[in-house]
């Protein structure tokens, strides 16, 4: 139920509130005084903070700031009297929601009351949100290859050094990737993925520089690339020894000069984005081939990191299958299921070809089929490659 918080010294305020809140089937909490009002969000959570600004002792400015300072997402509207107005503004600027005068306007209060909550419900849900794609991109493990590709992470994500990553299919090249952009100072912008091996050579300079109407048969319309779109974050190129040469002179010439022309256009833009590359093919033979540019090679390798196969670091096997049983069963709605030390053994004598990705599935298999606790004999059935 939607949870009301109430704060000011006026019983008769405090009363009426509770009166007109509580007929809109909300749950309503009131506090007197400002510490007891602070007092109540350190032990509850509630959906909206109604606050008198006047107020003995603590006033309403500084529970604002206490809030705003223990970051609670809860949105706080502000109760002004004649006088106050001024000082109800400034609450906005400092952070709250909006303010109301007294005296108390119905239709004005259940408006900011609902465009509150709407808030906060944004707000909760961007959190859920968040917390997922963290616990879906999450770097698990304690191997030394693993913490030595962490503390290069921290070392990197917040300057602007081009990154190229390299190792096999399905290792976790794109968790790196994000690593990267989270913990960099562009972390407030988008990362723009561009899988350059699942795009066709002739439409991959249009999908990373864009294109202008008319510039070939099927653009009927202008049409930002991922340089543009990615523009104050990150552009992270997949399987950057895919791409062809045509487009790798166009990507060095953005890489030198910070800007880009579209497909069919002269007009050239400037773009900000750090690049973040990622490979599975050795570049430095690709380059003997005459497959890759070595100009682009020596542009995009500032700071190289390689991620090891699953098969390199099978001292993480317990904690991966902890974390994927975790995940995956919440996905499904499913109860987790214990995995014996023998599993585990089994597990880690398996040749993981496939790295992490192929790992994965055999998690959500083995969770899917098997009973509530997973034995050695199962991994026999479901996931031995014998």
């Amino acid at each position: 139920m939607t949870k009301v918080l109430i704060i000011d010294d006026e019983r008769p305020i405090r009363s009426a509130l509770r009166d007109i809140l509580e007929y809109e089937k909300l749950q309503v909490d009131d506090a007197a005084t400002g510490t007891e009002g602070l007092q109540k969000l350190e032990k509850d959570k509630y959906d909206l903070v109604l606050c008198d600004i006047k107020m003995p002792g603590i006033d309403g400015i500084e529970v604002l700031e206490k809030i705003m300072e223990n970051g609670y997402a809860t949105p706080v509207v502000m109760i002004s009297g004649h006088g106050t107005i001024e000082t109800a503004v400034e609450a906005v600027k400092k952070g709250a929601f909006d303010f109301i005068a007294k005296p108390l306007d119905l239709n004005r209060l259940l408006v900011t009351v609902r465009n509150a909550l709407d808030k906060s419900i944004i707000v909760n849900e961007n959190k859920l949100l968040k917390k997922k794609i963290s616990k879906t991109y999450e770097m698990v493990g304690n191997s030394a290859a693993i913490n030595e590709i962490k503390e290069m992470i921290e070392k990197v994500a917040p300057t602007d050094a081009r990154v190229l990553i390299t190792g096999g299919n399905g290792t976790g090249k794109e968790l790196v990737a994000r690593w990267l952009h989270e913990k960099s100072n562009r972390s407030k912008f988008p990362i723009i993925e561009v899988n350059c091996a699942a795009i066709p050579s002739e439409l991959i300079e249009s999908e990373l520089f864009g294109h202008e109407k008319g510039a070939f048969t099927s653009a009927v319309n202008q049409r930002k690339g991922k340089f543009e779109q990615a523009d104050g974050g990150t552009l992270f190129l997949d399987e950057i020894g895919d791409m062809s040469l045509s487009a790798q002179a166009k990507v060095l010439r953005a890489l030198q000069e910070n800007k880009i022309s579209r497909v069919g256009g002269e007009k050239e833009i400037k773009v900000n984005v750090r690049v973040v590359a990622a490979t599975n093919k050795n570049l430095k033979e690709e380059i003997q081939k005459g497959n890759f540019r070595e100009d682009l090679y020596h542009r995009l390798s500032v700071i190289p990191i390689h991620v090891p196969s699953l098969n390199q670091r099978t001292e993480d096997i317990q904690l991966l299958t902890d974390h994927f049983v975790k995940i995956i069963s919440e996905e499904h709605g499913i109860p987790p299921k214990k995995i014996t030390k023998e599993a585990i053994a089994a597990l880690q004598k398996i040749s993981w070809t496939g790295n992490i990705r192929e790992f994965k599935n055999v998690i959500e298999r083995l969770l899917i089929l098997c009973d509530k606790v997973i034995t050695d004999k199962d991994i026999k059935q479901y996931a031995s490659k014998e």
